[in-house]
C-alpha cells in the first residue's frame, strides 16, 4: 500500500507533526517483532493521545480506504500488530491516562496506553489487586491484552483478560465511538457487545478505554518449588492443592528439568531451589484474605503430595526475595529458549486432565519428524495451557530446522486436536495462525466471524489480513 503526499498530511494533521513518524529509523521499534520474526514496513506511525484523535484517523481511513493496523506495546508474539503490507501503524502508547480507580466499586478505568504494570502498581495504591499476570507487564499494555484476550500466571484463580473487563470504550471503522465504559457487575440490556471486541486483535474496533475488575489484595502469600516424577503427578497434586485451597491456588506452573538446566546455564544469579535434580517441577502460589494459616495449608499440600508419591521434593519460600527467586526461575524459561538456537513454538490449550498425554504423544510425534529435536513444554497447568515448544536438535542448522515448522506444527496440532483443545490458547491467531484456523475451527463459526467483520468493517480497514 502506498500513500500519496496529501494523504499523509491529512493524516499528520489530526495528531500533529511531532506524533506523526515518517523516519525509518524511528519507526522501527514499531516495526519488528519482539522475536523479529516479522519486520514491518509503512510510510506513517501515528500516535494519537485522545479517543477523538483516534475516531478522527479511522473516520479518514474509513473514507479513503487506508489500511490501519492498531498497536499496544508491541509484545505481540503472532504478528498480529505488524504492518505487513505499508499499513499505517496506529499507536496508542500516548493514551496513558488512568482515569478512575474506584475501590468501593472495586474498578480501575484506564487508556488502552496504560501498562499492565502501571495498572497493577495503581491498583495497589488502593489496595486493591488487578489480578492480571504476565512476564512482559512492564511493556504490555491493557488494550494490546484485551484486544489479544492475553491469559498468564494467574488465570487458574482469576481467569483471562476478557474475565476482568466490565466496560469498553471503542472507535468504530467508520470513527463512531462506542461508550460502555460501566462499572456494573449486572447489566442485563441485550447484547453483551464488549466481548466482540476481546480478543479480536483489532479487526472489529480499537479499544481506547477499559473499566477493569479488582479484587481485594491478598493477606498472606506463598509460594512453593516443588520437583516431582511426572506430568501426571503435576495434573494430581494440583487436584490436591485445589481440594485443600480452592480458588486461593492463584498459581499453578509446570516446566521440565531440560528448561531448568537451560535457565540455570545462561541465566546469571539463578540457581537450583532443590538439591537433587527431577524430571519436572512445579511452582505453585497460593495467596489469601485471610492473614494467618496459609503457611499451614501450603506444608499440608506439601506433605500430602510427598506421602502419595506425588512430590519428591521442595521447597516453600521462606523471604520475599526467594519467592521472586523462584519466580524468575519460571519468567525466564520462554526467553532462554533463544540460546538454544532455532525454536519452533505452540501456544495450545488441552482439558487439564489430558495435559501428561498429550505431551507424551506430543514428544514422540516431535521426535519422530525431527530426530533430534528438542521438547521444551511449560507452562500454566492450571488452565491447561501449555507452550510445547520444540527447539533445534543440538548443533543443527537453524535455517534447516525452522524450515520444518510446518511439519512439527501438524505433529503437534494433531494431537491438541486429537484431545479437544485449541491451537491457540493465549496469544491469538494474528498472520501466524491465520490460515490455520479455518482448518480447526467449527465452519459455522468462521462463517459467523466473517459476518461480523463485514457488518462492522465493510471495507476492510481494520487491521487486514489478521485472524482472517
Amino acid at each position: 500500500m502506498t500513500l500519496p503526499a496529501d494523504m499523509i498530511e491529512r493524516f499528520k494533521a489530526i495528531v500533529g507533526e511531532k506524533y506523526a513518524l515518517t523516519d525509518p529509523d524511528v519507526q522501527a521499534a514499531y516495526l519488528h517483532e519482539m522475536r523479529d520474526r516479522w519486520i514491518g514496513h509503512t510510510q506513517l506511525v501515528l500516535r494519537p493521545e485522545s479517543v477523538d484523535e483516534v475516531a478522527a484517523i479511522l473516520k479518514l481511513a474509513n473514507e479513503t480506504r487506508t489500511a490501519i493496523v492498531p498497536q499496544g506495546g508491541n509484545t505481540g508474539l503472532v504478528g498480529g500488530q505488524i504492518p505487513h503490507h505499508g499499513e499505517i501503524v496506529l499507536s496508542l502508547n500516548r493514551m496513558t491516562n488512568i482515569r478512575e480507580i474506584d475501590p468501593v466499586s472495586n474498578t480501575i478505568t484506564v487508556e488502552a496506553g496504560v501498562t499492565l504494570q502501571r495498572t497493577r502498581e495503581a491498583a495497589a495504591e488502593a489496595d486493591r489487586l488487578y489480578p492480571q499476570l504476565l512476564p512482559s507487564e512492564g511493556s504490555c499494555t491493557i488494550g494490546g491484552n484485551l484486544s489479544t484476550n492475553a491469559g498468564g500466571v494467574a488465570a487458574i484463580a482469576h481467569g483471562i483478560a476478557r474475565s476482568h473487563v466490565l466496560g469498553l470504550e471503542v472507535v468504530l471503522a467508520d470513527g463512531r465511538v462506542l461508550n460502555n465504559l460501566n462499572k456494573l457487575k449486572k447489566d442485563n440490556t441485550g447484547y453483551d457487545l464488549k466481548n466482540l471486541f476481546i480478543g479480536a486483535e483489532g479487526t472489529l474496533g480499537i479499544i481506547t478505554a477499559a473499566v477493569l475488575r479488582l479484587v481485594p489484595q491478598p493477606r498472606a502469600v506463598e509460594v512453593a518449588f516443588l520437583g516431582v516424577p511426572s506430568a501426571q503427578a503435576a495434573v494430581d497434586l494440583l487436584g490436591i492443592a485445589q481440594g485443600r485451597a480452592g480458588s486461593d491456588v492463584t498459581s499453578f506452573e509446570l516446566l521440565t528439568r531440560f528448561g531448568m538446566e537451560c535457565v540455570l546455564q545462561h541465566v546469571a544469579g539463578t540457581r537450583d531451589p532443590l538439591d537433587a535434580s527431577h524430571p519436572w517441577y512445579v511452582l505453585m502460589e497460593i495467596s489469601s484474605q485471610m492473614s494467618a494459616g496459609l503457611r499451614d495449608v501450603v506444608e499440608d499440600i506439601f506433605e500430602t503430595g510427598v506421602e502419595r508419591g506425588l512430590v519428591e521434593d521442595g521447597a516453600i519460600a521462606e523471604t520475599l526475595e526467594q519467592s521472586k527467586a523462584f519466580w524468575r526461575i519460571r519468567e525466564e524459561v520462554g526467553e532462554v529458549q533463544k540460546k538454544l538456537g532455532g525454536s519452533i513454538k505452540h501456544d495450545v490449550s488441552v482439558p487439564v486432565a489430558a495435559i501428561p498425554a498429550f505431551i507424551e504423544e506430543a514428544n514422540a510425534a516431535v521426535i519422530a519428524a525431527v530426530p533430534g529435536a528438542r521438547p521444551f513444554p511449560f507452562g500454566h497447568v492450571g488452565d491447561g495451557n501449555i507452550h510445547y515448544n520444540v527447539s533445534q536438535p543440538e548443533g543443527a542448522d537453524k535455517a534447516a530446522f525452522m524450515a520444518q515448522e510446518d511439519t512439527v506444527q501438524d505433529a503437534v496440532f494433531g494431537i491438541v486436536l486429537k484431545h479437544g483443545g485449541s491451537i491457540s490458547a493465549e496469544h491469538g491467531i494474528g498472520i501466524a495462525k491465520r490460515d490455520r484456523l479455518p482448518k480447526v475451527k467449527d465452519p459455522v463459526a468462521i462463517e459467523l466471524m466473517r459476518t461480523l467483520k463485514a457488518a462492522l468493517d465493510p471495507n476492510g480497514i481494520l487491521n487486514p489480513g489478521k485472524v482472517l
